[in-house]
């Protein structure tokens, strides 16, 4: 008797769950997702490889660092000049658009940038450029094995005080996280980002993959290890390696607090960059 009251019961479970599909489906910006279906939040912070789920329908994430520090010594040059960069608040702000795409603008405020040596010294500050992206979840948003994603995005010369290159540039990132046996989640990163070269002559491409591996340590607090590499075609460019790690920890399902540090492979990557940062979610 019991087998003929399991069937049913799985069709129901299966029908329930196809109508919250369909229910978060028919929200979008102006029809803000219910609190009780929003999906855990998911933060493309702290590590370098963007998360592939998106922010529910109507809103909104903040995810920002409190301080970002670079140290450079090991320069591939051979020359002794040291560099030391600063960023104040660097900040991600997303808007869900719809159940499965989000609107983000990716602004520096507060930039310092310093460098000594060859007895030339320069200190430069003020803001960066912003970059516009748009995420769109092409599968497991909701739930499943895995999640794919594509986010286009364009970066625009707002930079004060010759802190960048005054150039239009944009790429495509192309995000995927998988689960994996043992609770440990991975992301894979592959970028194509399509930058102006220092020459002026031309645009070349920055071809950029990154994993990362994350698990739970105890209770909220989690941490993760995780690989980038950034090859560009421009002539004469080296590769750039750095290993990444760091920890995170949900004070509740809105907020999060990171901290982190990545270290340089090779001598075209920083040498080190401590961070600590915060992600919230209205």
């Amino acid at each position: 008797m019991r087998h003929y009251l399991i069937i049913p019961a799985l069709l129901m479970a299966s029908a329930v769950s196809a109508e919250i599909v369909q229910d978060k489906g028919q929200y979008h910006f102006l029809n803000p997702t219910s609190n009780d279906l929003l999906r855990p939040m998911s933060t493309d912070r702290p590590d370098k490889t963007e998360s592939a789920y998106t922010v529910d329908a109507g809103h909104y994430q903040i995810e920002t660092s409190f301080l970002d520090y670079t140290y450079d010594h090991r320069n591939q040059d051979g020359t002794d000049t040291r560099a030391d960069n600063f960023s104040l608040f660097p900040t991600n702000f997303k808007i869900g658009l719809l159940n499965n795409a989000d609107l983000q603008l990716v602004f520096d405020p507060n930039l310092i940038e310093r460098s000594e040596g060859e007895g030339e010294k320069e200190h430069k500050s003020g803001s960066g450029d912003l970059q516009t992206r748009l995420k769109v979840n092409l599968w497991g948003n909701d739930g499943g094995a895995s999640a794919l994603a594509l986010m286009p995005f364009v970066k625009f010369p707002t930079n004060t005080n010759g802190l960048g290159n005054d150039e239009v540039e944009g790429g495509i990132i192309i995000p995927l996280a998988v689960s994996l046996p043992g609770d440990w989640d991975m992301g894979l990163m592959t970028e194509f980002d399509f930058n102006r070269s220092a020459a002026d002559d031309g645009y070349y491409t920055d071809f950029i993959n990154s994993i990362t591996f994350s698990h739970a340590i105890i209770g909220n607090l989690n941490g993760y290890i995780e690989f980038f590499s950034s090859f560009n075609n421009e002539p004469d460019l080296p590769w750039v390696g750095t290993l990444d790690g760091g920890l995170t920890y949900a004070v509740n399902e809105n907020v999060q607090f990171d901290a982190g540090v990545n270290i340089g492979l090779t001598r075209s990557a920083y040498d080190f960059n401590p961070f600590c940062g915060l992600s919230m979610r209205y």
